[in-house]
């Protein structure tokens, strides 16, 4: 979340960066709910100190004086009694209010409501000339046999796939090819829980601006993440760390879901947009001043991974309408997918200075006192979404998909070739 002091130390510069993103109407808001909040503070503070004052005096006072001490006493308490429940009333007005404000964006970050607004800052590669009309994801690997639509709906309904032999192997290839090249980074590799408590949602922002896109087990008020930054970011949470130890760096495998709430009617025919799905994730504590590098490094290895596997791609730096609540910027990587004829977004990473790190209580220890530290997330592989790119690109007029050469050492042999069945 935001730093409340300095929205009090600078009002008008917190609200021209919501502004930004739509959110400015809630500063005035805030700062009114903050005044109330201050001013019965230092009035409750002034009567607990009075009571207990009084108490103190009690036992020393006459007879006579301890009468007026009891109904001074008891116009306190009132007040006390009076007062408490507003203060508390108006402390959860404040962070209810902060919950809901999105970062501020980066000078950098282009204004926009859409995608269409983001500034495409390279493309890279060349598009294949296949010198065929091209297959689609879903044709392909129905041929292949790496898919099963069909089974999937019968057993969990819309959005859902079997992944079957050769995208299985596809998939464990992905992992193992983007573990090796984050850890050879220092990213250390982790598989975390994907049910995690409220405050961890809370903590990385998703809620409450993306409660809808959210699974939810109310039995036991789990949640089911819909990327490892959620668990990854908690990994430290409350804790302080030392200086010396940052940047602390995690690349998490997990499975992933998302409700697509908002989706009906986008992108149902196969696997690009689907309730569940797995990731290779990126997360970085690093100390304040080191974040802007740290998020050209996560960018360099997106591009790496993504360039390794033959994809030609562009990079797109996020407008204001599309970064996410926590985040400060944020860049895309978008592959071409020649069975759509166009980009389409398959890895992102961004910045979320310390809005996360507010939430999570989770500071590093400096000369100057503890501080938030800087988080920031990347995705190194999406896997659902890297399968469909490599298959499509990769095709050949037979139907069959030459695999790229930086996934052989991860192949059967029999594999490097996916070719149509019969």
């Amino acid at each position: 979340m935001l730093d409340l002091k300095a929205i009090r130390d600078d009002p008008e510069a917190f609200r021209l960066g919501l502004a930004r993103r739509g959110a400015a109407g809630e500063l005035d808001g805030l700062l009114s709910l903050d005044e109330r909040w201050r001013t019965l503070t230092v009035r409750v503070e002034e009567l607990r100190a009075e009571q207990n004052r009084a108490s103190r005096e009690f036992g020393r006072a006459s007879p006579e004086e301890r009468e007026n001490r009891i109904a001074s006493l008891r116009s306190v308490s009132d007040e006390l009694g009076r007062l408490e429940p507003e203060l508390a009333d108006a402390a959860a007005e404040v962070e209810a209010v902060l919950a809901r404000l999105p970062n501020l964006p980066d000078p950098s970050v282009p204004d926009g409501e859409t995608d269409e607004d983001n500034a495409v800052l390279r493309e890279v590669g060349d598009r294949p000339e296949l010198g065929f009309e091209p297959r689609d994801h879903v044709d392909l690997g129905l041929a292949i046999g790496g898919m099963d639509l069909e089974r999937a709906a019968r057993t969990s309904g819309s959005r859902f796939v079997y992944l079957l032999g050769p995208f299985v192997w596809l998939q464990l290839a992905l992992l193992r090819y983007a573990l090796d090249r984050a850890t050879s980074r220092g990213f250390l590799p982790v598989i975390p829980p994907v049910l995690v408590r409220e405050e961890a949602m809370y903590g990385t922002g998703f809620l409450p601006t993306d409660e809808a896109q959210i699974y939810v087990t109310r039995d036991d008020d789990l949640y089911l993440v819909g990327t490892s930054e959620v668990p990854l970011a908690s990994l430290h949470q409350g804790e302080i760390l030392e200086e010396g130890d940052l940047p602390l760096r995690y690349t998490g495998y997990s499975t992933c879901f998302r409700r697509e709430a908002g989706a009906h009617g986008k992108d149902t025919r196969g696997m690009f947009r689907v309730h569940q799905f797995d990731k290779v994730e990126m997360f970085s504590f690093v100390r304040p001043e080191d974040s802007g590098e740290e998020h050209d490094l996560i960018l360099s290895i997106e591009e790496e991974l993504v360039g390794g596997l033959g994809l030609p791609y562009r990079v797109v730096n996020v407008c204001t309408g599309e970064l996410g609540a926590s985040a400060t910027k944020k860049y895309d990587i978008e592959a071409w997918f020649p069975g759509q004829g166009r980009y389409r977004e398959i890895t992102s990473c961004s910045n979320t200075t310390d809005y996360q790190a507010r939430r999570l209580e989770t500071r590093v220890r400096r000369e100057d006192g503890n501080r938030p530290v800087h988080t920031l997330n990347g995705t190194a592989v999406a896997m659902s979404r890297t399968i469909i790119a490599i298959v499509e690109n990769h095709q050949r007029q037979d139907g069959s998909v030459a695999l790229p050469e930086s996934l052989h050492p991860y192949l059967p042999d029999d594999l490097r070739i996916l070719r149509p069945r019969g």
